[in-house]
């Protein structure tokens, strides 16, 4: 398989404190890897290392040429700020028609969501908006910070089902962050324990255990694992 991202012994410091000690891991091609760890654990700290946007030791190389897209855990939207989804959009630089397309493929009609302001979304909504932002420039890799939070449960199934819809239709490769264990099981082929150095990678069926999830949130969790779909 072909790999589009190797990290090695990568640290990042902040006030001279290890945030992420001594981590190295592998994503290849068209795998959906998830990131889990209790609150604290570096885990967005990663992505902003493997986005560039703070500086570390060691080693990030992504695949020569391709393309990043990334989709924030949450965005704080006033209700009555003057942008309506349309105008969020257009700030990637794309024609309308490109947009039309971004918001068709996450499931979203321009003709009735289009005029709508940004604060009036729902969260579902919103999260959508943001993922159809970071696929306008055609990714190979979607980069997901707890893609859920602040959704209620039936729009977490509808995001997790796009994500999966993504990965399969267009042939994505994706990296989230989540702390939904049986989300782990049925959409990711590795699994990437962190608590700011790295305490399991693998298959999850074969890296998650009682005993890494206790060392990684200092209690018993109980896993109830699914089949994978593939």
């Amino acid at each position: 398989m072909q790999s589009v991202l190797r990290v090695k012994d990568v640290s990042v410091y902040f006030n001279n404190k290890a945030v992420i000690e001594k981590l190295s891991f592998e994503l290849n091609k068209g795998e959906v890897m998830a990131v889990v760890g209790p609150n604290g654990a570096g885990k967005t700290v990663l992505f902003r290392a493997l986005l560039g946007l703070v500086p570390y030791d060691g080693e990030i190389q992504w695949l020569d040429n391709a393309k990043i897209g990334y989709v924030p855990q949450k965005l704080a939207i006033e209700r009555d700020l003057p942008l309506n989804v349309i105008e969020f959009l257009q700030f990637k630089g794309a024609s309308l028609n490109e947009i039309h397309e971004s918001l068709h493929s996450v499931g979203l009609n321009h003709h009735s969501l289009g005029d709508t302001r940004m604060g009036q979304l729902s969260g579902g909504e919103l999260q959508r908006v943001l993922i159809a932002y970071a696929l306008i420039n055609h990714p190979d890799i979607l980069l997901f910070d707890e893609p859920t939070a602040g959704v209620d449960i039936g729009g977490e199934e509808t995001i997790y089902s796009l994500i999966e819809k993504l990965h399969t239709k267009i042939g994505l490769t994706v990296l989230l962050i989540t702390h939904d264990l049986n989300i782990i099981y049925r959409y990711a082929a590795k699994v990437l324990c962190l608590n700011k150095s790295k305490i399991c990678y693998g298959s999850p069926r074969e890296a998650l255990n009682p005993e890494v999830l206790e060392s990684l949130y200092g209690a018993k969790v109980n896993i109830y694992p699914h089949e994978h779909k593939h």
